[in-house]
């Protein structure tokens, strides 16, 4: 085999090479956001919840599996966004019944009704107090649903808190008591004050579509951009070397 043999076939492998190094870029383009929460009790309810999920374009797709809530009675739940999106601590206290933390109290940690997850129908805030459409008890909960855009950017920023709402304040068995919801007057404040609560965070091995501001998907773009420019590095170095054994053939 020749010296221009030997260089070209060289460049023909640094071009193989190099075109598997865009692969991750590709992989980042998906635009799909994963999701992960613990949910943990507010006003001593002993619920707690493992949530996973996630968003792609407008696109949610949420599971809750909570234990620890009053079986038979229906639990209002709902993905907050705003304030600090945060949940307040457990021993917060609140304006219900002997410092009960009601909806309202912590708005300014998990902000208002973003998306209501109910069972069938509408999902949006309009559909907060449905107790009809919401899981009686304990079971697992599984629905996708469409958001607006901008709910979708939000909750794939790790914007997003999910609230279960229905606390057995007396220990009566149901949802009873002398002083009423802070959200609707008709109801006790036990049908809607919050039982548990947690941030809906982005899973690490994520890999969001929205580009360089995106935390994990910019990284991503970014390393497959050097790969592919070192590739292309690597080629035009090939390249060159097959010019220059040439030149050097016909010189000889």
């Amino acid at each position: 085999m020749t010296a221009t043999s030997r260089a070209l076939a060289l460049a023909s492998a640094l071009t193989l090479t190099a075109l598997p190094l865009a692969a991750p870029a590709m992989a980042a383009s998906s635009g799909t956001t994963e999701l992960t929460g613990n949910l943990t009790q507010l006003n001593d309810s002993g619920a707690s919840a493992e949530v996973t999920g996630s968003v792609t374009g407008d696109e949610l797709t949420i599971n809750i599996t909570p234990q620890g809530l009053l079986e038979g009675a229906p639990h209002a739940q709902h993905i907050h966004i705003g304030g600090t999106n945060s949940c307040p601590s457990n021993d917060m206290e609140g304006s219900g019944a002997n410092g009960a933390l009601q909806v309202t109290d912590a708005a300014g940690s998990y902000g208002a009704i973003a998306v209501s997850l109910t069972t069938e129908g509408d999902t949006s805030p309009d559909s907060g107090l449905a107790v009809d459409r919401f899981p009686v008890g304990n079971p697992t909960y599984s629905r996708t649903l469409q958001v607006s855009p901008e709910v979708a950017q939000q909750i794939a920023e790790g914007d997003g808190v999910v609230v279960l709402h229905g606390v057995d304040l007396n220990g009566s068995g149901t949802y009873d008591g002398d002083v009423m919801s802070d959200l609707d007057p008709s109801l006790p404040e036990e049908a809607t004050d919050p039982a548990a609560c947690g941030t809906l965070d982005v899973a690490s091995m994520s890999m969001p579509g929205g580009g360089a501001d995106t935390g994990a998907g910019g990284t991503a773009d970014g390393s497959s951009a050097a790969f592919v420019v070192g590739g292309a590095a690597l080629v035009a170095a090939g390249g060159a070397g097959v010019i220059a054994l040439r030149r050097r053939d016909a010189e000889g």
